[in-house]
């Protein structure tokens, strides 16, 4: 092993790590979304002309099952995993793609939660880029 190697293997840990977490916060702000949109709070607005219009129980269902998934799997980042960084990467990207649809009904957050969407894509495609390199 060349001290090159251990470098990248440290970094590599690194970004699992920071992916995971992440994934796990994620899934945690999209679980707690989904309860308040579900619940009917006044948190977030009703809007009736969207395009992509689900009333916000609908939304708030896909909220707490996507939270979930994102959760779990970013647990699984952190246990190392291996399956589980593509299936983040994909999550993650399902996630942002949510995220974008329900950007009328809460914006600053939408885009908050996008913001790690995309990082937590880049973290674990790194993290497979350094796993699956040549020695």
């Amino acid at each position: 092993m060349s001290p090159d190697d251990g470098s990248r293997l440290a970094w590599a840990t690194a970004g699992a790590v920071t992916a995971g977490a992440l994934m796990i916060t994620v899934g945690l702000f999209q679980l707690f979304e989904g309860i308040a949109a579900v619940s009917r709070d006044r948190l977030l607005l009703d809007l009736d002309d969207y395009t992509f219009a689900l009333d916000l129980t609908g939304w708030g269902w896909i909220h707490i099952v996507l939270g979930t998934l994102v959760a779990l799997t970013g647990v699984f980042v952190l246990k190392g995993r291996s399956w589980a960084y593509g299936f983040g990467i994909g999550l993650a990207a399902i996630s942002a793609l949510n995220q974008f649809f329900f950007l009328p009904y809460y914006p600053v957050w939408a885009l908050l939660i996008i913001a790690f969407d995309v990082f937590v894509i880049w973290a674990l495609s790194v993290v497979l880029a350094e796993v699956n390199a040549p020695s």
